[in-house]
């Protein structure tokens, strides 16, 4: 089938939905396909066998024109023609839909389509598509590998196993009268501490924030949420969220978690007032933005003592520095931009999302 006679999809131009260009669309820029085999390299080494696979699994789906929108005028712009929708974030309504007359489905790359209107999706007919990204659930699994690193102390820990090195890291040895006590914890190390029965704080329940909801359930935390917009009282039902004010969730919280969108609107969203009103000793975990939290205010509150922990993933800056600050507190914990890894997650979820669509767009 020749390019200009293929079905048109309009996709949103975030930089993850790129990659359906590059499988569907045959004029994609040789630029942008090395660009993405380079991405993928160190998970999959072989790009054009992973797209060879998805096209199979699609069959005349492929190939399409892909149009790449950034805006709702250029979406608006680009539907007339088109058979199928992706969006991210972009609001889809009735404007748009009303000029996407030969629309069969919008795929919504996530698994809350929040911003698709689904009542006039259904008036005219249109499937609404929603799937699970397992990036997300990579994300929140980060998350929580974080709090436990935090409270097992296991980034301090982790093969210091000698009397030296745990002298070195502030535990002396001593041996117990093992005549008549246990040998457990032979170390003495202080300050470890449990998730389960503490007070978990998520600041924003979109779909990675029900992800860790999912996952600190099942550690049995009491778990508060603050958004805008309180969710549906069977919702908070199914995910055991308690619905707080903000300045209670810091104040209640043990474990607080950010998750909202990066952006002006949020930069500095934990600043210097709000670590004054965490609870004393409480950690911090952030998988956002790291601009979401004032690093100079950050700092402040780990020298006091007031900030109990933090966890950081993406850092500030990429690649990070050796003598970066924070490394110096042995309650700290950085890693650099891990949490939706591996790469397959994305390449598995492009896969299956193509795949739903091919089959609708092919009734």
């Amino acid at each position: 089938m020749s390019t200009s006679k293929a079905p048109i999809l309009v996709v949103e131009d975030d930089p993850f939905l790129r990659i359906v260009g590059i499988v569907l669309d045959p004029a994609t820029a040789a630029e942008r396909n090395a660009a993405f085999a380079d991405f993928f390299a160190h998970d999959e080494p072989d790009l054009d066998g992973y797209l060879a696979r998805v096209r199979a699994r699609i069959g005349a789906f492929f190939p399409c024109q892909v149009r790449f929108v950034e805006t709702p005028q250029e979406m608006q712009a680009s539907l007339p023609g088109a058979r199928g929708l992706i969006v991210e974030s972009l609001q889809v309504g009735p404007d748009a839909l009303a000029v996407g007359t030969d629309l069969v489905a919008v795929q919504k790359y996530g698994a809350m389509p929040r911003n698709i209107d689904a009542a006039a999706c259904a008036e005219r007919g249109i499937k609404l598509l929603t799937f699970r990204r397992r990036a997300n659930i990579a994300c929140a699994e980060v998350a929580i590998t974080l709090m436990l690193t935090l409270a097992k102390k296991m980034h301090r820990l982790a093969g210091r196993i000698s009397a030296a090195q745990l002298a070195a890291e502030g535990y002396p040895y001593k041996p117990f009268d093992r005549r008549h006590t246990p040998n457990s914890n032979w170390g003495r190390i202080t300050g470890v501490r449990m998730i389960h029965d503490s007070t978990l704080g998520i600041i924003g329940v979109g779909e990675i924030g029900r992800e860790i909801a999912l996952r600190a359930a099942a550690f049995e935390m009491r778990l508060l949420y603050y958004q805008r917009k309180r969710l549906p009282e069977a919702q908070e039902l199914q995910l055991q969220l308690n619905y707080v004010p903000l300045e209670r969730l810091l104040a209640e919280s043990d474990w607080i978690v950010p998750q909202v969108p990066g952006g002006p609107s949020t930069r500095h969203l934990i600043d210097r007032a709000r670590f004054a009103q965490m609870k004393q000793g409480a950690c911090l975990v952030n998988i956002s933005s790291a601009d979401l939290v004032d690093r100079d205010a950050l700092i402040e509150a780990l020298r006091s003592g007031h900030l109990g922990g933090f966890a950081l993933d993406p850092l500030y800056e990429a690649p990070g520095r050796s003598d970066d600050e924070l490394l110096g507190f042995k309650n700290v914990v950085l890693s650099p931009h891990i949490a939706a890894q591996p790469r397959f997650n994305a390449l598995n979820d492009i896969s299956d999302m193509l795949a739903g669509l091919a089959r609708e767009i092919a009734r």
